[in-house]
């Protein structure tokens, strides 16, 4: 992209005295990171997606009035490095929206506060239309009724034809499909009630998806069908080797491109956990499935993932973890800083290279 090097943009909370979204250079050889450039967008630029080209930034703004910005990316011979805001932030009649994606020609937010899905179209030129295409709140409580909905994350499965939604407070994934430009829902699947799913990452297969949970650090293992839309918990594994010391609340996931390894991050413990993908989901132990729910009591093989090491996040509550290239990033929300780690390639093993100051760090996305 760009100038023929690689970018990363990272999202921080401005109301923590973040400077709002950072344009970071990133070396190929080493995964380090440059500062580039500050720009002040929408307050709270929490989360942010880049356009399949490149070319377009997309942000959130982690408000109560809640709402969605695009920014246009310097290209080849642009002499600057700082995302252009192509116009004003659009609303997205949720609350507190914490995560967005591209799907189908729109921009997507899981609306925390309101526990909503929000689409809000997407022009030939990536910039965003004046108005949201609709929002659709969840139409009946989760397991724990007491709870109201939290939606936290929103994202494509890989085949491009589902969206699926975590709801952290009725401990439900939705999937959904878009009608005349509008979320509609698919089908919802219960989870274990309390355990609090955040973050989805699918299996580079196609056929996994590893749901990490925040309200017990665990990860539940499940089987995904593209063709019908179908989301199968299997068993629910814990990310520690053991007790947590004091909070312990897990925050990202990834999976390696190879499909080989698994890492998540937990906040409050201040680690990363190093899985190793040992067979296909189809060989767990279906019983703690059989009622809906996946559970089982945290042998680390019987979701073909064995915890194989837990390393350092390299500051203090890992917010947000993202894999490129053989390196993870690290946003670490309270130390303000984000952490690279380089990879080893046959063990999964991250390796600590580097750190930039970032104040309420909250995301990273690398182009």
């Amino acid at each position: 992209m760009t100038d023929g090097g690689r970018r990363a943009f990272i999202g921080s909370f401005t109301t923590a005295g973040g400077p709002g979204i950072v344009t970071a250079a990133l070396t190929p050889d080493d995964g380090a990171l440059t500062v580039l450039s500050t720009v002040n967008g929408p307050p709270d630029p929490s989360c942010l997606a880049l356009s399949p080209d490149g070319r377009t930034l997309y942000t959130v703004s982690e408000t109560d009035e809640g709402a969605v910005a695009a920014f246009r990316v310097p290209g080849a011979g642009n002499a600057g490095h700082t995302p252009e805001q192509t116009g004003p932030a659009v609303p997205v009649h949720g609350d507190g929206p914490t995560h967005l994606c591209l799907f189908a020609g729109h921009v997507l937010t899981a609306n925390y506060g309101s526990g909503s899905v929000t689409a809000v179209p997407v022009r030939a030129d990536g910039s965003l239309a004046r108005s949201a295409s609709g929002v659709f709140p969840p139409t009946a409580p989760g397991p724990r009724p007491h709870r109201r909905p939290h939606a936290h994350q929103v994202q494509p499965d890989p085949s491009g034809r589902w969206a699926v939604g975590v709801d952290l407070g009725t401990d439900s994934v939705g999937v959904y499909t878009l009608a005349d430009g509008a979320p509609a829902r698919h089908r919802e699947v219960a989870l274990r009630p309390g355990s609090g799913p955040r973050h989805l990452a699918f299996h580079p297969d196609g056929t996994r998806a590893y749901l990490l949970n925040e309200r017990s650090p665990t990860l539940t293992v499940c089987r995904w069908d593209a063709a019908e839309g179908t989301l199968r918990p299997l068993a629910e594994i814990p990310v520690l080797p053991g007790a947590p010391s004091g909070d312990a609340y897990p925050s990202g996931v990834a999976v390696s491109p190879d499909g080989r390894f698994v890492w998540t991050a937990t906040r409050g413990e201040d680690v990363l956990s190093v899985f190793a993908v040992e067979q296909g989901p189809d060989h767990a132990d279906h019983s703690a499935a059989s009622e809906g729910t996946a559970g089982g009591e945290g042998a680390a093989g019987t979701a073909g993932l064995r915890l194989t090491a837990t390393v350092p996040c390299g500051g203090h509550w890992p917010r947000a973890l993202t894999e490129s290239h053989g390196f993870l990033y690290v946003a670490n929300e309270r130390s303000g800083d984000v952490t690279w780690f380089a990879v080893d390639p046959d063990t999964g093993m991250p390796r600590r290279r580097g750190s930039i100051p970032v104040t309420a760090a909250s995301c990273v996305v690398v182009g």
